[in-house]
């Protein structure tokens, strides 16, 4: 069995138990663009990259995409997204442990989040910039997670193949994009349940992990 060469974080739900802050802002932007938010549309978001979100937000509430529309909705989320993580980011269970586990151990990490760059740094102001050798975020490559492209280009700089790391996640959506691009998976669900498949090695939390637990193939 190959030793693992890198260690492929995801933020939002994985290490930063920022989904519900998440939560806040996307039901407040829903009510400003004219409705409530249903939890089918809010289960839909969770692991979604940005263009993705509000294009999801817009089909729920029957809106025209118009690109302006579109442009100040982002702009309004990101505001208040800012606002939100001001105030602090909590951590997942475990996550502060392990992201020491694995330094300590010298395997280099990358962060790989469908988080955009501008509010991925206020992420990395909690968790720690020395922890991470690269990060990549989805407007920093051509498609987000589902895409595998944020894990193929997080492995490249790593200067690693993405079959020689293993990718931690939360989401469905994130799992599949790791899935995708080659990385071995350990899945740590958060918001909202991950169906099971044949390579997918899932756990309660991140306390107690262990250097054993990643386990390439």
């Amino acid at each position: 069995m190959p030793e693992v060469a890198g260690v492929l974080w995801d933020m939002d739900g994985t290490l930063l138990d920022s989904e519900k802050l998440w939560d806040v802002a996307i039901n407040e932007l829903s009510l400003n663009l004219g409705g409530p938010m249903t939890p089918a549309t809010r289960h839909a978001l969770i692991g979604s990259s940005g263009p993705n979100t509000l294009a999801i937000i817009f089909d729920s509430l029957d809106l025209e995409p118009h690109p302006d529309a579109l442009a100040d909705a982002d702009d309004w989320l990101d505001k208040r997204v800012v606002q939100l993580f001001g105030d602090g980011i909590p951590w997942r269970p475990g996550a502060q442990e392990a992201l020491a586990m694995v330094l300590d151990a010298g395997i280099p990490m990358a962060l790989v989040t469908n988080t955009k760059r501008s509010l991925t740094e206020l992420g990395l102001d909690t968790l720690g910039r020395e922890h991470f050798a690269a990060s990549v975020c989805a407007d920093e490559v051509p498609h987000g997670k589902p895409a595998p492209d944020l894990y193929l280009r997080g492995a490249e700089l790593l200067g690693t193949d993405p079959t020689h790391c293993v990718a931690i996640e939360d989401s469905p959506t994130g799992a599949i994009a790791a899935e995708a691009a080659g990385c071995s998976l350990i899945v740590v669900p958060c918001e909202i349940p991950v169906p099971e498949a044949s390579g997918r090695v899932f756990r309660d939390s991140l306390i107690g992990l262990t250097v054993g637990d990643l386990r390439i193939g």
